[in-house]
């Protein structure tokens, strides 16, 4: 069921707001990813801007500012970074989607979105991995589940789509809740420059 915008969630139209939000986005992506890397979390936390931004904005602003995110990070860090982008988004996409159509008023539906995004990452990534890095994540705690699985037998295809799900979906939920929280705390006088159909309300 929609939500109680009649916005069209495609729309190219973007306004001020929206192209100051992109920028915006790769930064809390930018520290999210600073955080989880110096506390050597089992978690990515490098789109809770990009989902903010599609909760905010739509699918087609989420998924800009996550493939800026990672086209940014990728000419500056570390190169590989930048096919990643394609990851970022599907992210982008499914949160604003979801968003779009009411589906983040509830903690329950947040839940179900992170899933989701979860696994739509999985299913971008996991042949990247396996192109790009013979199918491991790059994550200590994704990695040491691809071993072990590879210790079974088991074919590398799967043992690289357990390591994406092991990091990928609980990072999603972690970052979906984040999201909703800072969206939940932005005064209405600035989510009324969006054309966003996204609706949160509560958290129970």
């Amino acid at each position: 069921m929609k939500g109680k915008h009649d916005n069209n969630q495609w729309s190219l139209k973007f306004n001020t707001a929206s192209l100051v939000l992109i920028p915006a986005a790769v930064g809390i992506n930018y520290i999210g990813k600073l955080f989880a890397g110096v506390l050597k979390l089992p978690l990515w936390l490098d789109s809770i801007g990009t989902c903010l931004a599609a909760c905010l904005a739509g699918p087609l602003v989420g998924a800009i500012a996550g493939v800026a995110n990672n086209i940014i990070y990728g000419l500056t860090m570390d190169p590989i970074s930048t096919v990643y982008a394609l990851s970022q988004a599907a992210i982008g996409i499914v949160v604003g989607l979801m968003a779009y159509y009411g589906k983040m008023e509830s903690l329950r539906n947040i839940i179900l979105t992170g899933i989701l995004t979860g696994i739509a990452a999985v299913l971008v990534s996991t042949p990247l991995n396996i192109i790009f890095w013979g199918g491991t994540t790059g994550n200590l705690w994704g990695d040491l589940v691809y071993a072990g699985a590879l210790s079974q037998k088991l074919p590398v295809w799967v043992a690289s789509s357990l390591d994406e799900i092991v990091v990928d979906v609980p990072d999603k939920l972690v970052v979906l809740i984040l999201a909703a929280g800072l969206y939940k705390g932005l005064p209405k006088s600035l989510l009324s420059l969006y054309q966003s159909n996204s609706k949160i309300e509560n958290l129970d």
